[in-house]
């Protein structure tokens, strides 16, 4: 046996097969989901998948750029590289949005809401809000998720200039808006299958405080990329 079927090679000429090897090991196609979402430091993808541990991400970042689909690149700080998709690598975005479109359409929505994960949700919900509806000066709106252990109760979503930054920790600033939620609900908004009104309507959300920020919310939290795909599974 030659020692790419040991190691796991489909042993077959056809490219389905070539690009599989490349792609389908677990953890790759989430790893290179937080790469064209525009992620490329190192602690930065593992915010993205919170439950990858970082000796696997580390060999998956080797493996992908062993492949040719990113290349790691030195920064100015000594030891610290930047991961940076290749033409092979950018080539990946409609296959990769063809999977997330797949699963929002044809993935029962119940399945999909048993996965929470607050960790996830919020650096989601950081890197996709849109900041056009809200006031220029600097805002504050601080998520708390009743249900969850403490240590992932609390967050604090902090935009300022344009720029968008995600605490797990208190960050000291006046809180303009809170939002009480339970997690299932605001996945629900995030990924399409609910809206923010709906929710408040159920007493499953509850925004306290700028009327004008609670207001728009719908608008500035920017939704999932696959929210506007329709499921369907029949209900």
């Amino acid at each position: 046996m030659s020692k790419r079927q040991d190691l796991g090679s489909y042993g077959q000429f056809c490219p389905v097969a070539m690009a599989a090897e490349v792609l389908c090991s677990r953890w790759t196609l989430l790893v290179l989901r937080e790469l064209l979402c525009g992620t490329t430091r190192f602690n930065d993808l593992r915010r993205g998948v919170p439950l990858m541990s970082p000796t696997l991400l580390s060999k998956r970042l080797k493996e992908l750029e062993k492949a040719g689909v990113i290349a790691a690149v030195p920064t100015a700080q000594p030891g610290v590289f930047e991961y940076r998709l290749t033409e092979a690598g950018e080539d990946l975005r409609p296959v990769v949005m063809s999977f997330g479109s797949w699963g929002q359409r044809w993935v029962e929505s119940s399945l999909s809401l048993r996965n929470l994960d607050p960790s996830l949700l919020m650096w989601d919900m950081r890197r996709r809000l849109d900041v056009t509806p809200l006031p220029l000066r600097r805002c504050v709106i601080n998520f708390l998720f009743p249900e969850v252990n403490s240590a992932k109760r609390s967050w604090w979503l902090v935009v300022d200039g344009g720029s968008v930054d995600l605490c797990a920790t208190n960050p000291g600033f006046d809180i303009d808006l809170f939002v009480r939620s339970s997690l299932r609900s605001m996945t629900a908004v995030w990924m399409g299958v609910s809206t923010v009104q709906k929710e408040i309507e159920a007493r499953q959300i509850e925004l306290i405080g700028d009327k004008d920020l609670a207001h728009s919310m719908q608008q500035w939290l920017g939704l999932s990329l696959f929210a506007k795909e329709k499921s369907r599974v029949s209900p």
